[in-house]
């Protein structure tokens, strides 16, 4: 029978030459060899490992991935028969693909019988004679690996149909690796889903710092981890990049240095991209990726607002298939890997000097149109349009992120390039935001007053300039500690803002927290706690989204210290925890400047008489820039004061209390801290008349103060006088705990002072009752020595077990609460403490556990509940659920869950109402 056009007779031996008479290469059936400096990663090799588990092995990556080698490496040690092929253009059409793939078969020394023919035309290959080659491969006793490598070469479909067919139905005698730049044509889903296909992908295939530091190592570059991690984080982990960054920093004089500082748009690595990537594109793709350059992120319809023309998305499509260091992250996004970037950009400085920034300038007005702000300042700083960069800004609403962040670090360039003579209203209302935010009163202010006049001598400008100078103007009198300024500024925003178009205001929930937050801040540095209150709570009942979230972590710390000055610790604690979970809620930083929340739980601290926690939460906030504001001022000054007293530094004490904070308005609450502060230092110093000297100058109705002259008239022997001070006219009912504990020791001590033991007792029982859930220890020990022997009574000490003194049925070496209370100034040392406990001890240990619980019910607590665990149990105890608890507390359910988990240790049971029981019957609720 006469041999058919597509193929040889069957019994031809197979020829030496290629269907178009050319001799096979050897080259293309050979293993790559590899560098002494290759590095193998065990990673890699052991999931490379699962190819002969599966039909179908895929090495996918860009240029340069290190995939040839990889690869090679893995086959040369393969104790199978391993085919090579090594594709380029030459190898073009069906017949010349299945002549080099048969002859990687005879090279590999898998013999192909005469029977199965050979193709005869470079463009066509007969059916049979991939049936009798499937036929062969599978019954083979051996299986064989063929690896196709630079398959990306391969663009004909019917190729890659012919490919599965015969992959299919070789199995279990062939396993395929393909080594590719591109997604090749076969049916991977078909395979995915079947579980018949290993992927080594891009990402796999990046070097890890670790593996960096290796690689390196062997190029004779000693770098340890963190020296590495910026590199790679630059390559992206990219192969030839990190060999190519190596063999250029062996030639410089400081390697170290090189790795961290190279030039990527010079040298041996531009060359490399620029020959691989660029090159090999249409003039059209090399346009568009030059023009992209310019951008960290983009959309196809960005890019073609920079190449006028409307093909990117097709273009970046197909860019990112081949692996062409395009990246999509999804959602419509690309992004250039940064070292592919760099390049770019030096060669389009080069090929086309003055393009880049009137593409910074499309890019900025295209950014614009789509709300995408950080992205549109960068480019209109890029492109110094400073002008269009602040108009956008105050035309947009959009100068209030400027507070709350703009996704983004704003350089300080930006705004230099403003100038500082310019005529426009809108630079100098952007620059007197951005020296506001920086709490410079007097540059902020100087340039406000400019965009004022430029506003007034255009007739008060646009509507959004005017809400944004009001804005501004708000935050200047908070800075400036002027409520009357603040409330004015407030009043006239709230008359602009109906005259602006709602979806502007909408799109911008941020300037009425901001504005908010300000009125509120003001109102609490002049005393009116209710109003500011008011205007804090409405902050965090606000929109709750990304935008408004640094005004409500600031609300919720400026009504944490309002809980902290009417004596509510707990609460006041509860909300600054609030806060913090706001901030990790939106992966927000916490307000960096003033950190008023860290102060109130410094004062927390100290009123519990945990100085060592105070000192450690003050020494936090020494990093921040100076506080922002009086109301942080004034904090700082307080804790600060209390902290150097609580050590027994009273004349640093003093000091720091004489400290004035600017503001243009008086603080009552502000001169009444640091007058208790100075008063209670002139106690310990002996000096009762200067202690109540400090107080007599302090305006207003502020009960913790009358309590501190109170002190001061026991101190100079007139404890009727301490006792008609404290029952002057002054109702306040939202003091807490920590107002009414201290006045409850003076009332005890004048009771003591004048003989009458059984009310200083009842007094000081009361006392111990308040204080014990919020642990306020700080005024029993500011109390004095006379409060000791009271204290060693069973009634009292039982109330003051655990948590102001020792617990008496504490095991031997148990920890225990917190110090015993001493006079003033004077501290327990740990030698001395069991010595302390054992004076105060009313009897033996079991005895006092039965009068504890009398005479009935389950033993004591082998360990103490925390604060937080009781505050769960007392909800737990109203039927609370798990979720409602997290809500009441501003924790996570989690921790909630944590907290219970402790509790039910602790009290020996297991289930919720068991909980609740034996809580009730230990006194805990």
């Amino acid at each position: 029978m006469a041999a058919t056009r597509d193929e040889v007779p069957p019994d031809t031996s197979l020829p030496g030459v290629d269907p178009l008479g050319d001799p096979f290469l050897r080259t293309r059936f050979t293993l790559p060899g590899r560098p002494v400096t290759f590095l193998r990663r065990a990673r890699l090799d052991e999931h490379l490992g699962q190819a002969l588990l599966t039909p179908l092995t895929l090495v996918n990556g860009c240029a340069g991935a290190g995939k040839t080698l990889l690869v090679a490496d893995w086959a040369e040690r393969l104790d199978r028969p391993v085919a090579w092929l090594t594709l380029d253009a030459a190898v073009e059409g069906p017949g010349m693909f299945w002549a080099h793939l048969l002859q990687s078969l005879n090279a590999a020394g898998v013999p192909i019988p005469a029977a199965i023919g050979f193709p005869a035309d470079a463009t066509r290959v007969h059916h049979a004679l991939l049936s009798r080659l499937a036929s062969e491969l599978a019954g083979r006793d051996s299986p064989v690996t063929v690896v196709i490598d630079e398959y990306d070469q391969m663009t004909d479909p019917e190729v890659a149909r012919q490919l599965d067919f015969v992959l299919q139905h070789a199995r279990p005698g062939l396993h395929l690796v393909l080594v590719t730049r591109t997604e090749p044509l076969l049916p991977l889903h078909r395979y995915r889903v079947a579980g018949e296909m290993t992927e080594i992908r891009d990402a796999e295939l990046a070097f890890t710092p670790e593996e960096a530091v290796t690689l390196l190592g062997l190029h004779g570059l000693p770098l340890d981890v963190p020296g590495a991690r910026p590199l790679v984080e630059r390559t992206r982990g990219w192969a030839a990049g990190l060999r190519l960054c190596a063999l250029a920093a062996r030639a410089s004089p400081d390697p170290e240095r090189y790795l961290k500082e190279f030039e990527a748009g010079r040298g041996t690595i531009a060359d490399f991209l620029l020959a691989e990537v660029l090159e090999r594109q249409t003039p059209e793709t090399q346009d568009l990726l030059l023009r992209i350059s310019v951008l960290d992120r983009f959309r196809p319809e960005l890019a073609d607002e920079l190449t006028e023309r409307t093909d990117a998305a097709e273009i970046l499509a197909e860019l990112h298939r081949a692996n062409a260091f395009v990246e999509d992250f999804g959602h419509g996004w690309y992004r250039l890997h940064p070292l592919f970037r760099e390049i770019l950009r030096a060669h389009l400085r080069r090929r086309a000097p003055g393009l880049e920034p009137r593409l910074h300038r499309r890019a900025a007005h295209w950014l614009r149109r789509s709300g995408a702000l950080p992205e549109m300042l960068a480019h209109g700083a890029a492109a110094q349009d400073w002008t269009y960069v602040a108009r956008a800004l105050v035309e947009d609403l959009a100068i209030g992120q400027l507070f709350t962040g703009l996704g983004t670090e704003v350089p300080p360039e930006w705004f230099a390039g403003l100038g500082t003579e310019t005529r426009d209203p809108a630079a100098n209302l952007v620059r007197a935001a951005h020296e506001l935010s920086r709490s410079d009163l007097g540059q902020g202010l100087a340039h406000l007053r400019r965009a004022e006049e430029q506003l007034a001598a255009d007739d008060g400008g646009s509507r959004a300039a005017q809400l944004s100078r009001a804005l501004l103007e708000a935050l200047a009198g908070r800075l400036s500690g002027s409520a009357h300024r603040t409330e004015r500024a407030a009043r006239s925003a709230r008359r602009l803002m109906p005259q602006l178009p709602s979806r502007l205001l909408d799109g911008h929930p941020e300037l009425g927290a901001l504005l908010l937050t300000h009125v509120g801040s003001s109102r609490l540095w002049a005393g009116r706690f209710d109003e500011a209150r008011a205007a804090l709570t409405a902050v965090t009942r606000g929109p709750r989204t990304a935008a408004t979230v640094l005004p409500r972590m600031e609300a919720l710390e400026h009504l944490a210290l309002v809980d902290h000055l009417h004596g509510w610790p707990s609460a006041a604690e509860r909300k600054v925890h609030a806060m913090t979970a706001e901030a990790e809620r939106y992966g927000a930083p916490q307000p960096s400047g003033s950190g008023l929340g860290r102060l109130v739980l410094a004062a927390v601290a100290l009123d519990r008489d945990d100085v060592d926690r105070a000192e450690a939460l003050l020494a936090e906030t020494a990093h921040d820039q100076p506080p922002a504001d009086p109301v942080s001022a004034a904090a700082r000054r307080f804790v600060t004061a209390g902290v150097l007293l609580a050590r027994g530094r009273t004349r640093a004490a003093l000091a720091v209390a004489a400290q004035s904070v600017p503001a243009a308005d008086h603080s009552p609450w502000a001169q009444g801290r640091a007058a208790l502060v100075a008063s209670a230092a002139h106690l310990a110093e002996g000096d009762p008349d200067a202690a109540g000297e400090v107080l007599r100058r302090v305006a207003g109705d502020q009960p913790l103060c009358a309590v501190g002259a109170a002190r001061a008239l026991l101190a100079a022997g007139d404890p009727g006088a301490a006792l008609r001070l404290l029952d002057g006219p002054g109702d306040h009912p939202r003091s807490g705990p920590g107002v009414a504990v201290p006045a409850l020791l003076v009332r005890a001590q004048a009771a003591k002072l004048e003989g009458d033991a059984a009310t200083a007792r009842g007094l000081l029982a009361q006392a111990l009752q308040e204080g014990r859930g919020e642990e306020l220890r700080r005024p029993f020990r500011d109390a004095g020595p006379w409060i000791v022997p009271f204290l060693a009574e069973p009634p009292l000490r039982s109330l003051a077990a655990g948590w102001l003194v020792p617990d008496p049925v504490s095991a031997p070496g148990e920890r225990t609460s917190p110090r015993p209370v001493s006079a003033p100034g004077v501290r327990v040392r740990p030698g001395r403490a069991s010595a302390y406990a054992e004076r105060t001890r009313p009897g033996p240990a079991p005895a006092y556990a039965e009068r504890i619980r009398g005479g009935t019910g389950p033993g004591p607590l082998v360990e103490q509940l925390s604060p937080r665990e009781r505050e769960v149990l007392e909800r737990l105890a109203r039927t609370m659920s798990t979720e409602d608890i997290a809500a009441d507390l501003y924790v996570s359910v989690n921790t909630v869950k944590t907290h219970l988990k402790s509790a039910y240790r602790k009290l020996s049971v297991h289930r919720r109402n068991d909980a609740v029981r034996r809580a009730r019957e230990l006194g805990l609720l």
